[in-house]
């Protein structure tokens, strides 16, 4: 049975900033609501994110509440000023590409009409105090506290994408090899999770990376993060080599039966050591790329010399060969 995690160091984060933004404008005396909006929206993936994100979303809540202020003062608290604080607001922000504080910039423009009742000039620049608190808070919050490590999470990750990498090429090389195209949509989902996985775990990298220029990795911790950064990379090249395979057109093989045993039995070998990277060995992995390699350069003699017409003027033989080397070479590289 799988246990439902409910508090997230995010959820956490944001719970801290929530209670010590509203905590600090009530000792001010001025209304919480706009800097606990701002302080939600402030925690980020990462703490350059919020500093960034933050830099936005000052300008664009100015624009919110100074358009609030603006209209409250020629219509009064009425729908014509709910519509027009939104709208300009959303059109300022969108001309002057703050995107990011789009939305707070908005919620501040309209919430402002309901409490604004005395001094407008004064609520204004309380408006901005409470902005800036919200943001201050949260970016501070996210740096010191639970600050973000993606690391443990992308481990996993890269683990996970190398056997479902294996699961791949092993559907991918039998169903050409039988000739069975009724799988062929089963490969596809394969390889669009295994795309969808690989650009999530791509996502946390840079993450991490952005992290790294605040709160450094150093030693083993900095080693062990290339090393995963590496492997990462390596697979995505050899989804790439599997794509190229999933998408050739072939029909037809000419190979003898020892050839596609041999074959088989390469590709059954990468599977292995991608679900179990402790039985990788070296010796016996270049000993069956060596073998796929004199097969490569008798056909590239033998299937050239015909003068056969193919779809990509490629025989398939060839084509197939090259992709599994190339991903024989990287799998190498990925146990270096």
């Amino acid at each position: 049975m799988r246990h439902f995690r409910f508090v997230g160091s995010r959820v956490v984060k944001t719970g801290v900033s929530v209670f010590l933004t509203a905590w600090l404008c009530t000792i001010l005396g001025w209304p919480p609501v706009f800097a606990v909006i701002t302080a939600i929206v402030t925690i980020e993936p990462t703490v350059t994110d919020s500093i960034r994100k933050g830099m936005v979303r000052f300008p664009a809540s100015a624009i919110g509440s100074a358009y609030a202020v603006l209209f409250i003062a020629l219509f009064g608290n009425s729908a014509i000023t709910y519509a027009l604080a939104a709208v300009f607001t959303i059109t300022t922000c969108f001309k002057l590409k703050l995107h990011a504080g789009l939305l707070v910039a908005t919620l501040t423009s309209v919430a402002m009409i309901e409490v604004i009742h005395t001094n407008l000039l004064i609520s204004f620049f309380i408006r901005l105090g409470t902005t800036t608190i919200g943001i201050g808070v949260s970016t501070l919050v996210n740096f010191f506290i639970l600050p973000p490590d993606y690391r443990k999470e992308i481990a996993g990750h890269v683990n996970h994408i190398g056997k479902q990498t294996a699961i791949s090429i092993e559907s991918i090389f039998h169903r050409i090899f039988k000739g069975d195209r009724k799988h062929l949509g089963k490969d596809s989902e394969l390889l669009k999770d295994l795309e969808k996985e690989i650009q999530k775990t791509e996502l946390l990298s840079r993450y991490q990376k952005q992290e790294a220029k605040l709160h450094p990795l150093v030693g083993h911790d900095k080693e062990k993060f290339n090393v995963i950064q590496e492997k990462l990379k390596i697979l995505r090249l050899i989804h790439d080599h599997i794509d190229n395979l999933h998408h050739a057109p072939i029909e037809q093989l000419s190979w003898t039966d020892d050839e596609r045993s041999l074959i088989l039995s390469s590709v059954d070998l990468l599977t292995q050591v991608l679900h179990h990277p402790e039985s990788y060995s070296k010796k016996r992995h270049q000993h069956f790329q060596n073998q796929i390699m004199e097969i490569f350069w008798e056909d590239n003699i033998e299937i050239t010399s015909k003068k056969t017409k193919h779809p990509t003027k490629f025989p398939p033989e060839l084509i197939i060969l090259y992709e599994l080397l190339s991903i024989y070479e990287l799998v190498e590289q990925y146990f270096e």
